[in-house]
């Protein structure tokens, strides 16, 4: 499933860098595709961002808060390499028969 498939139409992110350079909020599901395709089009390696670590937070039968540790990882050289660490908090919500990202909060250890 692409990002596009598991955010609300009205999703928001935010993003910070080492707890001080804020980004966003970007604010429904196209402007925060356009962030990523551009930051995906600039890139000269593949790119994965592995979570882990997920705690659910709070959940009810609408919404629920996910936390999950971030490490962004690059093929660049043709091996593996952390670029990044951090962390990520999600606020899903139910609609539909579904769970869907409506807010998303990214913590980077350090620009990438």
């Amino acid at each position: 499933m692409t990002l596009a498939g598991v955010l609300t139409e009205d999703a928001t992110m935010t993003l910070t860098i080492a707890g001080e350079v804020a980004q966003g909020p970007f604010v429904r599901r196209a402007a925060i595709l356009d962030l990523t395709r551009g930051a995906t089009e600039a890139q000269t390696d593949q790119r994965r961002h592995n979570l882990t670590n997920m705690v659910f937070r709070s959940a009810d039968a609408g919404t629920a808060v996910v936390w999950a540790y971030l490490m962004l990882t690059s093929n660049a050289g043709g091996s593996p390499t952390v670029i990044t660490t951090g962390f990520c908090t999600f606020t899903l919500q139910h609609a539909e028969g579904e769970w869907r990202i409506a807010k998303l909060f990214v913590g980077m250890d350090n620009a990438v």
